[in-house]
């Protein structure tokens, strides 16, 4: 069937960029009212600064509650929903083929928009596609989170947490996010890329800067300079497929570059895939690891009930992962028009589940705000995903997560926050830049 879709002109930045929504509700929204002063209908939980100040469960509770599929409208999206509650996330996660996730897993531009010339680096990760493709790309690199894989990364795993924690100062403030989080994501990251062990921080600032919001915080000044470091994450990834093709390995840029299905995919279309891996193993754990230890100061008597019974460690771990969700949402667009929760969803329009939601739902999760190691149904949660996208690299930021406690309880008598977190300026990725602590050690 022909798709006789407009094409659109695309909304532009002073230097030519296409401007993304979410900075389109950042310069709307410098002073965001409370959750309560707002009408239903005005609500728009896209908006970064909800995000950077962690005011938006208000905002979530309010669309549970009287608006679960919820619609909103800007000029750099058009038409777009927020799914909230925990089974309708579901429902469209699980349903590929009337929410599909070809055109991008982040809210973007409407179907028909006409792509401006210079915006130079477009990645389209197997993430960002349905099957086959995203069936026959993600076999490809599937192997390396295989339970063979992971109990053969154990040891090295265990290995660097020791000696990161070991290196840690004892009676002054420090950043756990940098000394912690970071290092230990950063290093896991250079090993299973075999990425050159010194330059292992650059796979970190490329993460950072693909979901930075230009102008706003202190990660990329201008859309220009993001784009310029992505293409030198294009030649640096380059001379390592020409180098992989010749002399494989079992790593995750070997595997792209001679499987089947990816081997024959230009450099750009593979930075795609590079940067999904890159970020669902640098964003994901690395603010689930700093969320643990914001959340266990948040609850003391949950760190104390772990400290008590260190065993609690494995039930701690899919309700940190739960409770921090560290992906916010997810994006679907709908193949035709279909109904949900009682709302026609036309087609072309952009679906948002939001995961840090449906992982607050009461319904679901008693009293979903607080932590509780011993929640019974703690592994039901959504952060994930569900059905085919689920996250491939699960048990490996299950495994992380558990050996970085395990190693912590003993060694540490507590970890303390001494003030609050600074957060990341996006309502995508649900983390921390800064967490200042300090820690007393056995």
């Amino acid at each position: 069937m022909t798709d006789t879709t407009q094409e659109l002109e695309p909304v532009l930045d002073k230097n030519g960029y296409l401007v993304s929504p979410e900075l389109e509700m950042f310069e709307k929204g410098a002073d965001v009212a409370p959750a309560s002063d707002l009408a239903i209908e005005d609500i728009n939980p896209l908006n970064a600064h909800l995000w950077e100040r962690h005011t938006w469960p208000d905002y979530f509770e309010r669309l549970r509650n009287e608006d679960p599929v919820h619609l909103n409208e800007l000029d750099t999206a058009g038409r777009y929903w927020s799914i909230s509650k925990y089974d309708d996330v579901r429902s469209v996660d699980g349903d590929w083929h009337n929410y599909s996730s070809a055109g991008g897993i982040t809210l973007g531009a409407p179907v028909g928009t006409r792509m401006p010339d210079n915006n130079l680096v477009q990645v389209n990760p197997f993430i960002a596609q349905d099957p086959p493709t995203h069936t026959e790309q993600r076999k490809t690199v599937r192997s390396i989170s295989a339970p063979s894989s992971l109990r053969n990364l154990e040891d090295t795993i265990r290995e660097r947490t020791v000696a990161a924690l070991e290196a840690l100062p004892v009676g002054e403030t420090f950043d756990w996010v940098d000394n912690v989080s970071v290092e230990l994501t950063t290093i896991l990251l250079a090993s299973l890329f075999d990425f050159p062990f010194e330059d292992r921080r650059k796979l970190t600032r490329w993460s950072d800067i693909v979901f930075a919001i230009p102008g706003q915080g202190d990660i990329v000044e201008s859309a220009d300079q993001r784009q310029e470091e992505l293409l030198e994450c294009v030649a640096y990834f380059s001379k390592l497929w020409d180098e992989r093709r010749d002399n494989p390995g079992f790593d995750l840029v070997s595997m792209l570059a001679n499987g089947e299905h990816t081997k024959d995919m230009s450099v750009i279309d593979h930075l795609g895939n590079l940067l999904l891996l890159i970020i669902g193993g640098n964003d994901t754990t690395r603010n689930t690891m700093s969320g643990s230890v914001y959340g266990l100061n948040k609850f003391p008597d949950q760190y104390d009930k772990l400290i008590a019974n260190p065993d609690l460690v494995t039930d701690m771990v899919p309700e940190i992962i739960r409770w921090q969700t560290p992906l916010s949402y997810m994006r679907r667009t709908a193949t035709q028009d279909t109904e949900l929760g009682g709302k026609t969803i036309r087609k072309h329009d952009q679906v948002l589940m939001w995961y840090v939601s449906a992982n607050r739902d009461e319904d679901v999760f008693e009293n979903a705000s607080a932590i509780d190691i011993e929640r019974p149904n703690a592994d039901r949660h959504l952060a994930f995903g569900y059905g085919i996208h689920f996250c491939m690299g699960s048990r490996l930021a299950e495994l992380q997560l558990r050996i970085l406690w395990e190693e912590v309880l003993q060694r540490f008598k507590r970890i303390e926050v001494v003030e609050e977190p600074t957060r990341t300026l996006s309502s995508f990725v649900n983390g921390y830049q800064y967490l200042p602590v300090q820690i007393t050690r056995k």
